[in-house]
């Protein structure tokens, strides 16, 4: 008997032309892709798996679903509702295909504190031919630290960029038992305190999880050096921008690059818009490049054949933990 499989609404182009590719390339399979939430209900009895965003009412409607392909590396809150953390059924996500694309932004930013590109270009516009004076310019990379709180995929490789500009770099991470070959030492969350002064950049790819839900406050930014560059390009929930707004204009930390935030879009209103050394980008990390596309289908289709093997699923979740 054939496994079936739900492309759960709202559709995509993709899905059109994922269709074709999955059942030449996985055959064994069933592939349904229900326009709207009325036709999902009556897809889902027999379903084995799905992909995308499940409403408690659909998950109610699929009693055979063991996988769920989620539609993103870390799915926008509410995602793991209370039924689908309890539901029996696998969750995957699309984890490890932005870590080149992200890493890269972070060094972007890292690389702006320290030569100022944006401040000149804000000259430039303004015809202005002068050399920014201190603080500007102290820093020089190889001798500075960056501390890398979340070492999974994206962590790891912007580690890799950091030391390959001769940064000292710091890991903090929950899981990670290992030492990256490019992180000098490796630290466990609760040791996050401890770490923090230590930094001239703090880079925070952690998802937004229960115990990382407005882990960065007044409290941690407070530990940090008052030069100190903060950088979030995890996940917005996991910093106060309030608190973050404060410390910027206060001179409790020495400037801030965010690409998410706590609310999306940030509102015009929003005070963080016009705080000091501060670089705002429009959650555009992981954007650019038809590879991503591709890389998406391909966890898809492995997980397809591990699925249909018996075998380990591909990104795994732990729910209840929502990584």
């Amino acid at each position: 008997m054939a496994n079936k499989f739900v492309f759960l609404p709202p559709q995509s182009d993709l899905f059109e032309a994922w269709i074709p590719r999955l059942l030449d390339s996985a055959p064994g399979w069933e592939i349904s892709a229900p326009a709207t939430e009325a036709d999902a209900l009556k897809e889902l009895p027999d379903a084995d798996a799905a992909f995308g965003t499940m409403t408690p009412e659909l998950l109610a409607a699929a009693p055979n679903l063991r996988w769920l392909q989620a539609p993103a590396a870390a799915p926008a809150a509410g995602f793991y509702f209370d039924e689908l953390v309890d539901h029996p059924t696998k969750v995957t996500n699309m984890r490890e295909i932005y870590n080149d694309h992200i890493s890269i932004q972070i060094l972007g930013y890292i690389l702006n504190f320290t030569k100022h590109y944006n401040v000149y270009r804000d000259q430039q516009n303004e015809r202005k031919y002068e050399v920014l004076q201190a603080p500007y310019h102290d820093i020089f990379l190889p001798e500075s630290t960056v501390l890398i709180v979340g070492v999974g995929g994206i962590g790891a490789e912007t580690a890799r960029l950091c030391k390959a500009v001769g940064m000292n770099v710091l890991g903090i991470d929950a899981r990670r038992e290992d030492k990256p070959e490019w992180v000098d030492d490796m630290f466990t969350p609760d040791q996050l305190d401890d770490q923090l002064p230590k930094a001239d950049f703090v880079v925070l790819t952690i998802p937004h999880t229960p115990s990382t839900e407005g882990l960065f406050d007044s409290s941690k930014f407070a530990l940090m050096k008052n030069s100190a560059k903060f950088i979030n390009i995890g996940r917005g929930m996991t910093t106060k921008l309030d608190d973050l707004n404060e410390a910027l204009r206060s001179g409790v930390i020495g400037g801030a690059a965010l690409d998410v935030y706590e609310i999306e879009p940030l509102p015009a209103d929003h005070a963080l818009w016009d705080a000091p050394n501060t670089i705002l980008t429009p959650h555009t990390a992981a954007v650019g490049g038809a590879n991503l596309t591709e890389r998406r289908y391909e966890i898809v289709l492995d997980n397809f054949r591990h699925f249909a093997a018996g075998e380990p699923l591909r990104n795994e979740v732990d729910k209840a933990n929502w990584f």
